[in-house]
Protein backbone atom coordinates (compact mmCIF):
# COMPACT_ATOMS: atom_id res chain seq x y z
CA UNK A 1 0.00 0.00 0.00
CA UNK A 2 1.36 3.43 -0.95
CA UNK A 3 2.20 5.82 1.86
CA UNK A 4 -0.41 8.54 2.29
CA UNK A 5 0.74 12.10 2.98
CA UNK A 6 0.07 12.99 6.58
CA UNK A 7 -2.06 16.12 7.09
CA UNK A 8 -0.46 18.70 9.39
CA UNK A 9 -2.15 19.23 12.75
CA UNK A 10 -0.68 22.74 13.10
CA UNK A 11 0.08 25.23 10.36
CA UNK A 12 0.53 28.94 9.77
CA UNK A 13 1.91 31.40 7.22
CA UNK A 14 4.71 33.80 8.13
CA UNK A 15 7.33 36.10 6.68
CA UNK A 16 11.05 35.80 7.37
CA UNK A 17 12.43 38.62 9.53
CA UNK A 18 16.06 37.49 9.75
CA UNK A 19 18.41 35.54 12.00
CA UNK A 20 19.76 36.13 15.49
CA UNK A 21 21.19 34.15 18.42
CA UNK A 22 19.78 33.04 21.75
CA UNK A 23 21.17 31.08 24.72
CA UNK A 24 19.70 27.71 25.62
CA UNK A 25 19.38 26.22 29.12
CA UNK A 26 22.99 25.00 29.02
CA UNK A 27 24.32 28.45 28.18
CA UNK A 28 25.11 27.50 24.57
CA UNK A 29 24.55 29.90 21.68
CA UNK A 30 21.79 28.72 19.33
CA UNK A 31 21.22 30.40 15.93
CA UNK A 32 17.52 31.01 15.27
CA UNK A 33 15.38 32.50 12.52
CA UNK A 34 12.64 34.96 13.47
CA UNK A 35 9.32 34.53 11.64
CA UNK A 36 6.50 37.08 11.74
CA UNK A 37 3.18 35.26 11.72
CA UNK A 38 0.99 38.39 12.00
CA UNK A 39 -2.65 37.22 11.57
CA UNK A 40 -3.79 34.35 9.35
CA UNK A 41 -7.47 34.43 8.40
CA UNK A 42 -9.48 31.47 7.12
CA UNK A 43 -11.02 32.53 3.78
CA UNK A 44 -12.51 29.24 2.60
CA UNK A 45 -13.23 25.71 3.79
CA UNK A 46 -12.68 22.97 1.20
CA UNK A 47 -14.90 19.88 1.45
CA UNK A 48 -14.76 16.46 -0.18
CA UNK A 49 -18.32 16.89 -1.45
CA UNK A 50 -17.69 20.22 -3.22
CA UNK A 51 -13.95 20.21 -3.94
CA UNK A 52 -12.89 16.56 -3.83
CA UNK A 53 -10.64 17.05 -0.81
CA UNK A 54 -10.74 18.54 2.67
CA UNK A 55 -8.68 21.61 3.47
CA UNK A 56 -8.63 25.30 4.30
CA UNK A 57 -7.58 28.40 2.41
CA UNK A 58 -5.71 31.04 4.38
CA UNK A 59 -5.20 34.74 3.62
CA UNK A 60 -2.06 36.45 4.92
CA UNK A 61 -0.45 39.87 4.57
CA UNK A 62 -2.17 42.89 3.10
CA UNK A 63 -2.25 44.95 -0.08
CA UNK A 64 -4.43 47.67 -1.53
CA UNK A 65 -7.99 46.58 -2.18
CA UNK A 66 -7.93 48.22 -5.62
CA UNK A 67 -5.35 45.64 -6.70
CA UNK A 68 -7.79 42.78 -6.16
CA UNK A 69 -9.83 41.45 -9.07
CA UNK A 70 -13.63 41.64 -8.89
CA UNK A 71 -13.83 37.87 -8.61
CA UNK A 72 -11.39 37.79 -5.71
CA UNK A 73 -13.22 40.63 -3.96
CA UNK A 74 -16.44 38.63 -4.21
CA UNK A 75 -14.69 35.55 -2.91
CA UNK A 76 -13.16 37.33 0.09
CA UNK A 77 -16.25 39.46 0.82
CA UNK A 78 -15.40 41.55 3.90
CA UNK A 79 -12.57 39.40 5.21
CA UNK A 80 -9.83 41.72 3.92
CA UNK A 81 -7.41 42.20 1.02
CA UNK A 82 -4.55 39.73 1.32
CA UNK A 83 -1.16 39.68 -0.32
CA UNK A 84 -0.85 35.90 -0.16
CA UNK A 85 -3.36 33.04 -0.13
CA UNK A 86 -2.37 29.43 0.48
CA UNK A 87 -4.09 26.11 1.20
CA UNK A 88 -3.45 23.39 3.76
CA UNK A 89 -5.04 19.95 3.58
CA UNK A 90 -6.57 20.03 7.03
CA UNK A 91 -9.85 21.42 8.34
CA UNK A 92 -8.67 21.86 11.93
CA UNK A 93 -5.67 23.26 13.73
CA UNK A 94 -4.84 21.25 16.83
CA UNK A 95 -8.21 20.08 18.12
CA UNK A 96 -10.16 23.12 16.86
CA UNK A 97 -12.45 22.84 13.83
CA UNK A 98 -11.98 25.87 11.59
CA UNK A 99 -14.67 28.01 9.99
CA UNK A 100 -14.48 30.95 7.59
CA UNK A 101 -13.37 34.09 9.42
CA UNK A 102 -11.36 32.30 12.11
CA UNK A 103 -7.88 33.60 12.83
CA UNK A 104 -4.69 31.65 13.46
CA UNK A 105 -1.77 33.20 15.31
CA UNK A 106 1.57 32.20 16.81
CA UNK A 107 -0.09 30.59 19.84
CA UNK A 108 -0.89 27.42 17.85
CA UNK A 109 2.78 26.45 18.32
CA UNK A 110 4.72 25.99 21.54
CA UNK A 111 8.44 25.95 22.35
CA UNK A 112 9.84 22.50 21.65
CA UNK A 113 7.54 21.70 18.72
CA UNK A 114 9.26 20.11 15.71
CA UNK A 115 8.21 21.81 12.48
CA UNK A 116 8.82 21.88 8.74
CA UNK A 117 9.39 25.29 7.10
CA UNK A 118 8.86 25.67 3.34
CA UNK A 119 9.62 28.64 1.13
CA UNK A 120 11.39 29.93 -1.98
CA UNK A 121 15.16 30.25 -1.96
CA UNK A 122 16.89 33.50 -2.93
CA UNK A 123 16.79 34.26 -6.64
CA UNK A 124 20.12 35.01 -8.35
CA UNK A 125 18.85 35.65 -11.88
CA UNK A 126 20.74 34.31 -14.91
CA UNK A 127 24.09 32.96 -13.71
CA UNK A 128 27.00 31.11 -15.25
CA UNK A 129 27.88 27.48 -14.68
CA UNK A 130 30.67 28.26 -12.22
CA UNK A 131 28.28 29.91 -9.77
CA UNK A 132 25.23 27.81 -10.63
CA UNK A 133 26.82 24.36 -10.52
CA UNK A 134 30.19 24.90 -8.86
CA UNK A 135 32.33 24.21 -11.95
CA UNK A 136 36.04 24.83 -11.41
CA UNK A 137 36.59 26.63 -14.71
CA UNK A 138 39.57 26.50 -17.03
CA UNK A 139 43.21 27.03 -16.00
CA UNK A 140 44.16 30.68 -15.59
CA UNK A 141 47.48 30.26 -17.43
CA UNK A 142 49.11 28.47 -20.38
CA UNK A 143 47.27 30.35 -23.07
CA UNK A 144 43.81 30.58 -21.47
CA UNK A 145 42.18 33.90 -22.24
CA UNK A 146 38.54 34.97 -21.78
CA UNK A 147 37.53 31.33 -21.23
CA UNK A 148 38.29 30.83 -17.53
CA UNK A 149 34.61 30.69 -16.49
CA UNK A 150 33.22 29.04 -19.61
CA UNK A 151 31.47 25.67 -19.51
CA UNK A 152 33.84 23.77 -21.79
CA UNK A 153 32.80 20.83 -23.96
CA UNK A 154 29.03 20.20 -23.98
CA UNK A 155 28.87 17.34 -26.47
CA UNK A 156 30.66 15.09 -28.95
CA UNK A 157 30.69 14.30 -32.68
CA UNK A 158 27.88 11.77 -32.36
CA UNK A 159 25.05 12.31 -31.75
CA UNK A 160 25.33 15.80 -33.21
CA UNK A 161 23.34 17.61 -30.55
CA UNK A 162 23.64 18.63 -26.93
CA UNK A 163 22.34 15.89 -24.66
CA UNK A 164 19.31 16.63 -22.53
CA UNK A 165 20.16 17.52 -18.92
CA UNK A 166 23.59 18.97 -19.72
CA UNK A 167 24.47 21.43 -16.97
CA UNK A 168 25.16 24.99 -18.07
CA UNK A 169 24.26 28.65 -17.48
CA UNK A 170 20.65 29.53 -16.63
CA UNK A 171 18.23 30.80 -14.03
CA UNK A 172 19.49 30.18 -10.52
CA UNK A 173 17.51 30.12 -7.28
CA UNK A 174 13.80 30.72 -6.64
CA UNK A 175 13.31 27.02 -5.92
CA UNK A 176 10.82 25.72 -3.38
CA UNK A 177 12.70 24.13 -0.50
CA UNK A 178 11.46 22.51 2.70
CA UNK A 179 13.61 22.28 5.84
CA UNK A 180 12.49 19.53 8.21
CA UNK A 181 13.29 18.89 11.83
CA UNK A 182 13.47 22.52 12.99
CA UNK A 183 12.63 23.12 16.64
CA UNK A 184 10.48 26.01 17.85
CA UNK A 185 12.66 27.93 20.32
CA UNK A 186 10.49 30.94 21.24
CA UNK A 187 6.84 31.89 20.72
CA UNK A 188 5.96 35.55 21.35
CA UNK A 189 2.16 35.78 21.23
CA UNK A 190 2.09 39.55 21.80
CA UNK A 191 4.32 40.31 18.79
CA UNK A 192 3.22 37.25 16.77
CA UNK A 193 6.81 36.08 16.32
CA UNK A 194 8.06 32.52 16.22
CA UNK A 195 11.78 31.73 16.52
CA UNK A 196 12.90 28.41 15.04
CA UNK A 197 16.35 26.85 15.35
CA UNK A 198 18.60 27.03 12.32
CA UNK A 199 18.10 28.67 8.93
CA UNK A 200 15.07 28.70 6.65
CA UNK A 201 15.00 29.33 2.89
CA UNK A 202 14.59 32.76 1.33
CA UNK A 203 15.55 36.36 1.83
CA UNK A 204 14.08 38.73 4.41
CA UNK A 205 10.39 39.25 3.74
CA UNK A 206 9.96 35.89 2.03
CA UNK A 207 6.68 34.04 2.62
CA UNK A 208 7.15 30.71 4.41
CA UNK A 209 4.79 27.95 5.49
CA UNK A 210 5.23 26.46 8.96
CA UNK A 211 3.69 23.04 9.54
CA UNK A 212 3.95 20.48 12.32
CA UNK A 213 5.66 17.15 11.70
Amino acid sequence: MANMAKSPTKFILATKLGMTEIFNDRGEIVPVTLLNTSTNIITQIKTIENDGYAGVQIGFGSKKAKRLSKGLKGHLKNLGSFRWMREFKSTKVGDKDLVVGDTINASVFAPGDIVKVSGLTKGHGFTGAVKRHGFHGAPASHGSKHVIRRVGSIGQRFPQHTLKGMRGPGRDGQDRVSIRGLRVAIVDNDKNIIAVSGAVPGAKGTLVEITSQ
